[in-house]
């Protein structure tokens, strides 16, 4: 499906499996991007959009970091379950 969003004043039509997702993100973009430009005198669109890209690729980077640390954490605790079950398993063969 054909999804129209709107960044900057400036239309484009883009293709998207989920429409509503693809226009928040839009809305977030155009969002960060007003916000920039309003807090950083003379920043032209184009230094505005390179900046917003970087702290969004910032921002999903430490969240990725994040999501690994965790999962690596829930790792050693099944794997530290798993020991303590085998052990008890182990206990209950003899």
């Amino acid at each position: 499906m054909q999804k129209q969003i709107t960044i900057l004043g400036r239309n484009y039509t883009l293709r998207a499996d989920n429409g509503e997702e693809l226009e928040a993100a839009a809305m977030e973009v155009d969002r960060r991007l007003k916000q920039l430009i309003g807090r950083t005198a003379g920043v032209d669109q184009y230094t505005a959009a390179m900046l917003t890209a970087l702290n969004l690729a910032s921002e999903v980077r430490a969240l990725k970091r994040g999501y690994r640390d965790r999962l690596d954490a829930m790792e050693r605790e099944a794997a530290a379950i798993e020991t303590v079950l085998a052990a008890a398993v182990a206990e209950e063969g003899a």
